[in-house]
Parts: C-alpha cells; sequence; structure tokens
C-alpha cells in the first residue's frame, strides 16, 4: 500500500479500493497487451495442439501472413514461445516455435477460455475438440484453487489491495 493510501486510512478518510483505486495498475489489462488479441490466442491453442512450424499455423488458422509473423515474433520477444531449427532434406533451415514455462503458464487461462467456449459457443453438435488427460483419458477442467489446494467457487474469492495498489490521481 503506497503512503497516501496508508495516510488517508489513518485519517479516518473513506475509500473504496474496488472504486477509488488507479485501475491503470493492472496485472489483466498489461496481460491483454500481450495476449488480448483474436490470432495470438489461436496461435497458442495450435502450439497446444502440437503445431509448431509456421506452415502448420498458416494452414490450419488461415490467418494472414503478415499478421501470423507478427504475433509469432512477438510471442517470441515476450518469452511465450522460443524458436529452434529445423531443417528437412533439401530445404532450407526454418524456425518452429516451442512453448516455453512463461507460456505453458497460460495454459490454464487458454483452457478457461476452451471450457466457456465449449459450454456457451460450441456446435450444436458439441465441441470440435476434447481436451482429456493424456495419463487417463478424463477430461480437463480449468479450475480455480487457492495456494493450499481448495477449489475455490468464484464468489467465493476476496479481492484485497496488493503490494502495488495505489489509489487514482487526484484531480
Amino acid at each position: 500500500m503506497d503512503a497516501r493510501t496508508e495516510a488517508l486510512r489513518d485519517a479516518g478518510v473513506d475509500y473504496d479500493p474496488r472504486l477509488d483505486r488507479d485501475a491503470s495498475n493492472c496485472s489483466i489489462a498489461r496481460t491483454l497487451e500481450v495476449v488480448g488479441e483474436k490470432w495470438t490466442i489461436l496461435i497458442l491453442r495450435e502450439v497446444y495442439y502440437g503445431s509448431s512450424r509456421f506452415s502448420e499455423f498458416e494452414r490450419v488458422l488461415g490467418c494472414p501472413r503478415n499478421l501470423l509473423a507478427a504475433r509469432l515474433r512477438m510471442l517470441v520477444e515476450e518469452g511465450i514461445l522460443a524458436t529452434e531449427t529445423y531443417k528437412e532434406p533439401g530445404s532450407r533451415s526454418r524456425p518452429k516455435y516451442v512453448i516455453t514455462r512463461k507460456g505453458v503458464d497460460l495454459v490454464p487461462a487458454v483452457m478457461g477460455l476452451l471450457q466457456w467456449g465449449d459450454r456457451y459457443r460450441a456446435d450444436p453438435e458439441g465441441p470440435a475438440m476434447l481436451s482429456r488427460h493424456r495419463g487417463c483419458g478424463a477430461h480437463v477442467d480449468a479450475q480455480i484453487r487457492c495456494e493450499e489446494g481448495h477449489a475455490v467457487r468464484p464468489e467465493d474469492i476476496e479481492s484485497t489491495p496488493g503490494p502495488a495498489f495505489r489509489l487514482r490521481p487526484a484531480k
């Protein structure tokens, strides 16, 4: 909590951290600057499905080449994907895209979007792809859990000011 917020609290000033906070200091907004565009999420989906080559992404996504190249470059610059070189016999060397730890950490977010889409936006016949646990074949479900491992319902989540909490600048 910053000094201004602490001083207001000590002075007994009534403020609501949900409404009076500086919302420009937001991890969600910063994340969306990186992955909040349709093609970026779809590239990640395809990486999770096993695609790694530009031609594979282009074939399955139908994304314009210039946009695809820009999104892949950005994902590499952000450390979400890395490139490795591969060479097919008789061809020049080319990059393939591999997921990094940072990219793996996005799996729950992408799986959450997939789960929501399967529930509310799937084809009337059902989902196009199913996510199963390779080890036992059971359906994979994105869930919210606390650090202690408890399943947490959305209505049981409490948001409180964190170390970077700031009030909106005074007008």
